[in-house]
């Protein structure tokens, strides 16, 4: 079977009040059942994902594309598609993050989150044979990104259950996160990938692990909803997360 096609998109956003690039993963399979219709994983950084010519070190990259190929043919998940929604660059801080930061600023997330729900889903859901049900839908991403997948999961169950949470920027606007997930009612039925590299750093591993117990503690359990991996030796970076890409999308999709 042939492997996965990327094709590309520009979405001009109302919401955001600027143009955004997509880079949208079509699984093997795809054009053969005209009937079939898939999950969706919606990305953040997308210019990190696929192609070594557009990310933000270039030649280091995700290679999400050949991760999903190889568990789709190997029957380890079930096809999906997958999202990448470009960063907006000097918006990129403002967009990922749920809350204003003291030192530096940011805070935007919430119209970003109304622009990917009402705007890039929508235009994926018009060109592409998509599951809709938030039990289907996915958000993810690595830092900043991480950080939004979460606060968009506690957020919108609604619209995505299934959460990937690499590297987290935990520590912004002084731990909000953690808040929110401590004080959300009802808990959210959504199931989280959380991860981080020992090399990022002793407090980044610490905010993680205080992340981690702070899901635990409002119910969520490992190996049902919650997956939590400490990646030996890794650094932030795109190369340290296209090492848990497969894993990620194992569990998440599996």
């Amino acid at each position: 079977m042939a492997p996965g096609t990327l094709h590309r998109h520009t979405l001009v956003s109302r919401r955001l009040r600027a143009r955004r690039d997509l880079v949208v993963y079509v699984p093997p399979g795809y054009a053969d059942d005209a009937r079939r219709r898939y999950p969706v994983l919606y990305m953040q950084d997308g210019q990190n994902l696929f192609d070594p010519a557009t990310s933000f070190i270039r030649g280091h990259y995700w290679r999400m594309n050949a991760a999903a190929d190889a568990l789709i043919l190997a029957g380890r998940i079930r096809p999906i598609i997958i999202v990448g929604t470009y960063n907006g660059g000097r918006q990129r801080k403002e967009e990922y993050t749920p809350a204003r930061d003291p030192r530096r600023g940011g805070g935007a997330a919430a119209i970003y989150l109304d622009a990917l729900i009402e705007e890039v889903k929508p235009l994926i859901e018009a060109n592409y044979r998509t599951l809709r049900e938030a039990r289907h839908t996915g958000v993810g991403g690595s830092s900043l990104g991480g950080l939004f997948a979460l606060y968009a999961g506690l957020e919108r169950p609604d619209v995505f259950r299934r959460i990937c949470c690499m590297s987290p920027s935990v520590w912004w606007a002084r731990k909000t996160i953690i808040r929110n997930v401590l004080e959300r009612s009802p808990r959210p039925r959504i199931s989280v990938w959380l991860d981080i590299g020992t090399n990022e750093g002793a407090v980044a591993l610490e905010d993680a692990r205080q992340l981690r117990a702070a899901l635990e503690r409002r119910g969520w359990a490992e190996g049902r909803d919650l997956r939590y991996t400490e990646a030996p030796g890794a650094s932030h970076d795109e190369d340290a997360w296209a090492q848990r890409v497969a894993p990620m999308l194992e569990f998440l999709y599996g």
